[in-house]
């Protein structure tokens, strides 16, 4: 009997766990999803490598909810002149030849019920790899984050370790140093109050 009540025991630890892991395994968070690409675009490359701003492509990420994509008229101001004939950019020449824009699938989406705008979060001192993980180091852009709803809240109600000075949001490789204001100082200078940012309004719609 004691047997069959420590089997039956150990079996429900063992469910138990399975429901509080399975759901925020990799395999179903989709974590490290690297999704083929039209191009095998480099951020390690253009942004590392030669310092390309991420607004020079996404060039909405501080107006509006969506960050962006950029014309193939944007890849062009380069490969006009440089790696004019490379294979790997027939894709990004026929889209200019045609005018048809290059097709890139989505790393990150988020459900039609949940309402994110990427123009708030950089107003308020949150940096591109808050959320996007080290994509100035990627050679291929993979999904960093979960995006679960858990994972969002972890920073809405702490916010203060998140946050950084305005000019160094869009720096890839950006550390905090012993001049960096607080993140207490951040948030009352961005007009941060954590204590709304968990009410479900925020960001269900």
């Amino acid at each position: 009997m004691n047997a069959t009540l420590l089997a039956v025991a150990g079996l429900v630890v063992v469910l138990l766990l399975m429901i509080w892991v399975v759901p925020v395994m990799g395999y179903n968070t989709e974590e490290r999803y690297t999704p083929q690409q039209p191009v095998p675009f480099s951020h390690q490359h253009h942004v590392s490598g030669l310092g390309l701003d991420c607004r020079y492509c996404h060039t909405s990420v501080e107006v509006s909810q969506n960050a962006g994509m950029p014309p193939t008229e944007t890849c062009m101001t380069c490969h006009s002149q440089i790696w004019t004939n490379a294979a790997m950019l027939a894709p990004v020449r026929q889209s200019l030849a045609e005018r048809k824009p290059l097709r890139w699938t989505r790393v990150y989406t988020l459900p039609d019920y949940v309402y994110f705008d990427h123009s708030i979060h950089i107003a308020k001192g949150v940096g591109c790899t808050e959320c996007h993980g080290p994509i100035g180091d990627m050679a291929l852009t993979w999904k960093a984050t979960s995006l679960q709803m858990r994972w969002c809240l972890s920073c809405h109600r702490d916010p203060a370790p998140h946050l950084r000075p305005q000019d160094q949001v869009f720096n890839p490789h950006w550390d905090r140093t012993p001049d960096t204001p607080s993140g207490d100082k951040l948030m009352a200078a961005y007009h941060i109050h954590p204590e709304t940012l968990t009410d479900c309004g925020v960001c269900h719609r």
